[in-house]
């Protein structure tokens, strides 16, 4: 297999990966009557999906390092089909736990390595696709999810099924990939608890942070909570109306990457900054008005922001990596994005249950819109010497 053929497989594998992670959103709702669980339970399996990621991005990120890409993602496929087959036999919260966290050990131990893969095989095209891939997976997995839940039969059963097909078919396909990471020694060390990040990436790390988490945080309360606030404003009980309210913000993310892809990665961040404020604003102001048409419009800016802003923090970060430290610097990167993906949305299920669904929308919103400012300065604070400065031998 060439690496032309290499690079979009391995992005496919990416995209079904973060498919599968949000096929279960418009589920929620189907789950939620069928079992009578809270918004907080609701936002506890989301979380422990994200945290599943993250304690295989700490034990799991730098292993494709010592061992190869090829095996850590042809076991990751399988991991995550034998999540699907526990979706689909779940009959309580327990068991949707369980398949949510293997899903996210799964997922974790495939990203680090797909990540360092993709820049492998082609350091131009690899931050495109690493962040078109995830968002354009999310939008499908979530649509995709709620078609079949509202016009396919058993509901709660077929979608996992397709899923756990295609994973399977990928793993199979995956053993042809070529290997870009040779064997190296170290393993046991490599898989302590640690954030590899090296010294003189700090700084750019810290000064992408804001609009990692406002990005991030905004994904993880569309995913577990968006479509219940779309019913809320809507009216309308229809799981697709949550599912298109996931597309518009997902698919919007990853046509703004496609088309502005070729931005510095300065002005990425800062017209995400922009369009997270405009976005979250007009959102806002959708659930004082009770608006569907606004929710849409200020949903479809703020995926605009969601995704120009990942894009942004990922090229702005890359440039300081050397090619040994690639797996974990992305480990890092990745562990940040998820814990701003899961705990915020823990924090707000809390506020759900204490204040109701329409403050606790209002305090998280503005929380985000600070944190898109505060990203504002910190596009003034970025030097171009912070990339120029790295150790020689990085590129």
């Amino acid at each position: 297999m060439n690496k032309v053929w290499a690079l979009w497989l391995q992005g496919l594998i990416l995209l079904t990966l973060m498919a599968a992670s949000s096929a279960p959103t418009p589920l929620y709702g189907i789950y939620r009557e069928h079992w009578g669980f809270s918004a907080i339970t609701l936002t506890v399996v989301f979380g422990v999906y994200a945290a599943s990621v993250l304690l295989a991005l700490l034990v799991l990120g730098s292993v494709s390092d010592h061992i190869g890409r090829r095996p850590v993602i042809i076991g990751a496929l399988l991991l995550d089909a034998v999540s699907m087959w526990i979706f689909l036999t779940a009959a309580d919260v327990p068991a949707l736990i369980a398949a949510r966290l293997l899903q996210g050990l799964a997922t974790g131990a495939a990203t680090s390595a797909l990540a360092a893969g993709l820049v492998d095989l082609d350091r131009q095209r690899s931050p495109l696709v690493n962040s078109v891939a995830p968002m354009v997976g999310l939008a499908f997995g979530a649509l995709g999810a709620s078609v079949l839940v509202q016009y396919a039969p058993a509901p709660l059963q077929l979608t996992f099924i397709v899923l756990a097909a295609i994973l399977i078919v990928l793993a199979l396909i995956a053993c042809f990939l070529p290997e870009t990471a040779g064997r190296r020694p170290g393993l046991l060390a490599a898989m302590r608890p640690t954030i590899t990040v090296p010294t003189h990436a700090w700084r750019v790390l810290w000064l992408v942070a804001p609009i990692d988490i406002a990005a991030w945080a905004l994904g993880g309360f569309y995913l577990s909570l968006g479509p219940t606030l779309t019913r809320q404003i809507s009216g309308m009980d229809a799981p697709v109306v949550g599912g298109v309210m996931v597309f518009a913000l997902t698919a919007s993310a990853a046509i703004a990457t496609l088309v502005l892809r070729a931005w510095q990665p300065q002005r990425m961040v800062r017209f995400s900054a922009v369009m997270l404020l405009l976005g979250i604003g007009i959102t806002l102001g959708s659930i004082h008005a009770g608006s569907a048409g606004l929710l849409f419009i200020g949903t479809v800016l703020a995926g605009t922001g969601f995704g120009m802003g990942f894009l942004g923090a990922l090229r702005t970060l890359l440039p300081v990596a050397q090619p040994h430290e690639r797996a974990g610097l992305m480990a890092a990167f990745y562990i940040l994005s998820y814990l701003s993906f899961s705990l915020p949305v823990i924090i707000v299920g809390i506020l759900v249950n204490t204040l109701g669904l329409t403050a606790a929308s209002y305090w998280y919103g503005g929380g985000l819109m600070c944190l898109a400012a505060a990203a504002l300065v910190g596009t003034r604070l970025y030097r171009t010497g912070d990339v120029a400065a790295r150790p020689s031998g990085a590129r």
